[in-house]
């Protein structure tokens, strides 16, 4: 039996119990509550409600009676019989529609949390409500032990961090626009063009993702069993692809950040070669058995597919300059001691297939022209669906199956985590990742591996303003000759320029500007911040193991990767592990930093060059303007002349006026 409502282990203490209206005690199964009515006051009548079973919540009082328990007065007291499987809840007879919790048997129940939900469960909020609201009735009645409240702010304040978690976490579409970018900062073209590329103008429902099941075998037997399964493959005599010689000589610098991927493209097979050493530098061939006849079969079509259309920049070169970009990042900052082998094989393959079929033009573009991919894919994120649709198809017929060696499991995670990497290319969602992430790098839990994964493809897919500037300014050249092809289609189809789009008014340096300031520096810092953030929780964990089960895990990491070079092995000892002050204080490399830096001040001054040229040319034009309009006015003069002398004048004046003209039509050339 529960006394006034005081919690059963504090009844069995000799303390002083005070007087109360109310008591509820428990007997096979069910409450009885019995309230005490104060002469001179009248009893307010209480209906019970259940919550779960019964939408209708104004039943009559025979109905309530007859489902929720029964209530009976005798005198000046009040009995209330009720099952505990119900979820009650009171409202008064006067506004029977609307719930509250203003009973005071409601209110006298116990205080204790063998019925209350986990703090992070959807309902906590509702229950917690509903104790503070008793806590509230105890407090101001005098009626409640110290230990009782403390316990329960404790766990109201467990269930509001769990909801502002919740909340951070929650993707919301409403801040797409351009908030960091002053309207006076860049020129409007520029402007309108980071707007239409990087914002989205309708919100798009995105799926919640949800943390995948990793399953890792920990038993020696059966490492040692695929261990030697690897040894037996690589053993075998199986014949990997032909790279060229020199070729060779250019992959061995790919762990640098300066690789220059165009000195890969012999006989155009840069996405081959590069896709090919990046597997195999990650020993992932053996680790899910893929066939070497299908891989140079799969890179093969990814090729054929990326130069279907041509494209001066989307394409091979591009995709194997983005997988080479996300590799370095992976490799320089260690984030492959926090990923799986699957996670590292998506990855690269989601480099490698990120822009398949592009078709050189921009969604945009495809929406305004009502393309089949746009009607197809609804308008949203047209390319990008397209690009990893594509991809799948390709890899579900046999030839170019590299999947094979996956099990279902690791198929549909693959698949996955492909897909969200793909689909968060689309510049259209740039604001949004960024502000995600930036969310993600304020809580204290782990950030999401897709996510994380999916920023990294992001970054690389933009980074060639981060890259020194011999390959940025080519990089450069090459899009703004695919962006003008598609503005020479556009005025073709009597559609209105894109932004940037247009041969002869395209700022070229500003929009590389504001690029670097708006896009490329900001997603680059908010990388680096969550590589470094993962990294440390990385580390934290790792020397929280035991010093025999750190050695275990580094023994087997070198017998794994001893013959594949993979960066996963840099600064690891198979004698003793690192120490924890090297290993906590590792930083992320960031090399893009003072590269961006400037190459952003050399296009400062060639902006600066551009706006010197055309203001000399806007002055050379306007004065040749005023020149024409003066010739009329000479002519008519001239018409006054005697006649005796017209001819002589005439050829006076015609020499006078060439001498003056000569110049200002060469400079006319100059501006064509």
């Amino acid at each position: 039996m529960d006394e006034c409502n005081t919690p059963s282990h504090v009844v069995h203490e000799h303390r002083h119990i005070k007087k109360c209206k109310s008591a509820t005690f428990t007997l096979d199964g069910t409450s009885y509550t019995i309230a005490a009515q104060v002469p001179g006051e009248e009893l307010e009548q209480t209906k019970y409600i259940e919550v779960a079973n019964s939408p209708d919540k104004t039943k009559d009082d025979s109905s309530i009676g007859s489902k929720n328990g029964q209530v009976s007065r005798t005198g000046s007291l009040t009995v209330l019989r009720q099952n505990n499987s119900r979820k009650l809840v009171s409202s008064s007879s006067r506004t029977s529609s609307t719930v509250s919790i203003d009973s005071d048997s409601y209110a006298s129940g116990e205080l204790g949390f063998e019925k209350m939900p986990a703090a992070d469960a959807p309902e906590a909020s509702h229950y917690c409500s509903m104790r503070m609201r008793q806590i509230y009735d105890r407090v101001f009645k005098d009626d409640i032990l110290k230990e009782d409240l403390l316990k329960n702010l404790a766990y109201a304040a467990d269930v509001l961090e769990a909801v502002h978690i919740d909340e951070t976490k929650r993707l919301c579409d409403e801040d797409d626009e351009l908030s960091e970018v002053e309207p006076d900062a860049v020129p409007t073209e520029v402007r309108d063009w980071l707007a239409l590329t990087f914002t989205r103008s309708m919100n798009n429902i995105k799926r919640k993702g949800e943390e995948k099941p990793r399953f890792r075998s920990v038993a020696n037997v059966i490492r040692a069993g695929i261990m030697v399964d690897r040894i037996y493959r690589r053993m075998s005599g199986s014949v990997g692809l032909h790279i060229p010689q020199n070729v060779l000589t250019v992959l061995k610098n790919l762990d640098d950040w300066s690789f220059d991927v165009f000195a890969t493209n012999e006989d155009s097979h840069a996405l081959k070669y590069v896709g090919y050493e990046l597997l195999q530098k990650y020993d992932l061939l053996n680790k899910f058995k893929i066939n070497t006849s299908a891989l140079d079969a799969f890179l093969t079509c990814m090729e054929a597919g990326y130069t279907k259309y041509k494209n001066p920049y989307h394409n091979l070169l591009h995709a194997a300059d983005v997988a080479h970009t996300v590799h370095y990042i992976l490799s320089s900052s260690k984030l492959t001691n926090w990923l799986t082998d699957l996670e590292i094989f998506a990855t690269i393959i989601a480099a490698l297939v990120h822009d398949y079929e592009h078709t050189g033009t921009t969604n945009n573009f495809h929406i305004n022209t009502g393309s089949e991919v746009a009607l197809l894919y609804n308008d949203k994120a047209v390319l990008e669906n397209h690009h990893v649709s594509a991809a799948f198809k390709l890899l579900k017929l046999d030839e170019y199956n590299i999947l094979t060696g996956l099990s279902k499991e690791e198929y549909r995670e693959f698949r996955s985590l492909l897909i969200d990497m793909v689909l968060a290319t689309d510049m259209s969602f740039h604001f949004q990742q960024i502000k995600n992430m930036k969310s993600m790098l304020t809580l204290t839990e782990g950030i999401e591996k897709s996510k994380a994964l999916s920023l990294v493809l992001h970054c690389a897919d933009i980074s060639h303003p981060a890259k020194e500037w011999f390959m940025h300014k080519k990089w450069t050249d090459l899009l703004l000759e695919e962006f003008f092809r598609q503005g020479d289609r556009e005025k073709e189809l009597g559609l209105p320029f894109s932004p940037l789009c247009d041969r002869k008014t395209t700022l070229v340096a500003e929009s590389q500007i504001g690029f670097i300031e708006f896009i490329v520096d900001p997603s680059f810092t908010v990388m680096g911040d969550v590589l470094q953030k993962i990294i440390y929780q990385v580390n934290q964990s790792i020397y929280a193991c035991t010093p025999a089960k750190v050695d275990e895990v580094i023994s087997e990491e070198v017998f794994e990767r001893a013959d594949s070079g993979s960066p996963r092995l840099e600064n690891i000892s198979n004698n003793s592990r690192p120490s924890a002050k090297q290993s906590s204080g590792h930083e992320v490399k960031r090399p893009w930093k003072p590269i961006l830096e400037v190459n952003k001040a050399k296009w400062i001054e060639i902006a600066a060059q551009d706006a010197a040229e055309r203001a000399l040319k806007s002055s050379l034009r306007a004065s040749s303007e005023q020149l024409d309009a003066d010739r009329p006015e000479s002519a008519s003069e001239k018409t006054k002349t005697p006649p005796d002398s017209e001819n002589v004048s005439q050829k006076d004046g015609d020499s006078q006026s060439n001498d003056k003209a000569a110049p200002t039509v060469s400079q006319k050339e100059e501006l064509c």
